[in-house]
């Protein structure tokens, strides 16, 4: 048998081996259904040191707050799409590095609410029925109304996140009062910041009150 022929009848051994020895396991289960292990609203033991009474309650106000943090987030990614006029560059930018952040805090929020045994909110479709922010149309809107609905939003995460802080702090869990202090409070002021200083009515070229040559 020549060296081709011995080589072929090789290959041809080792291609039928592949093929023919695949063991059940290796093969993905597609297809299952079965019942949830953990009700939404519910927390599992932790051993955080933490009453379950507490848990539950921050948990409850975590998801309320990670509801309004989505929308938040995805309305910033709306308006980064949407944005047009003078200023598109500069806000296309701001709001993508904006959506970023709030991308991080939705994530921190969510990952806060698993740590304390509960269940995070995470479909659009739950979201939607929970999140107290506006829901905006479909279309595109001016700049100043997209500006609007931002600050609005933000507001209404800030006005949660104080009340949540505060009462986290009440019950001795400092893990999410210093979550919502540090991370949400610190960030949503920071970008309402930003934001608002491009709706101040102030002159582009010349200053009030100057007189032309």
């Amino acid at each position: 048998m020549s060296v081709n022929a011995t080589s072929n009848h090789s290959e041809s051994k080792m291609s039928k081996s592949r093929t023919t020895n695949v063991i059940p396991s290796a093969a993905p289960l597609t297809g299952q259904h079965a019942h949830e292990i953990q009700a939404f609203g519910s927390v599992v033991a932790m051993p955080l040191a933490l009453a379950e009474k507490t848990r539950q309650a921050s948990a409850a106000n975590l998801n309320q707050l990670l509801a309004d943090t989505i929308t938040l987030r995805d309305l910033y990614k709306k308006h980064h799409w949407q944005v047009s006029g003078p200023t598109f560059y500069q806000l296309h930018l701001l709001f993508d590095k904006h959506y970023g952040e709030q991308n991080d805090l939705v994530d921190r929020i969510a990952e806060r609410i698993m740590l304390l045994g509960g269940v995070s909110v995470a479909m659009s479709a739950d979201v939607a029925e929970m999140t107290l922010v506006p829901r905006p149309p479909k279309g595109r809107e001016e700049v100043p109304v997209q500006i609007s609905r931002l600050l609005h939003a933000h507001e209404i995460v800030l006005k949660e996140a104080r009340t949540m802080a505060r009462q986290a702090a009440q019950e001795g869990d400092d893990g999410t009062n210093d979550l919502l202090v540090s991370d949400v409070i610190r960030t949503n002021e920071l970008q309402v910041w930003f934001v608002a200083e491009h709706v101040v009515d102030g002159p582009l070229v010349r200053a009030d009150g100057s007189k032309a040559n």
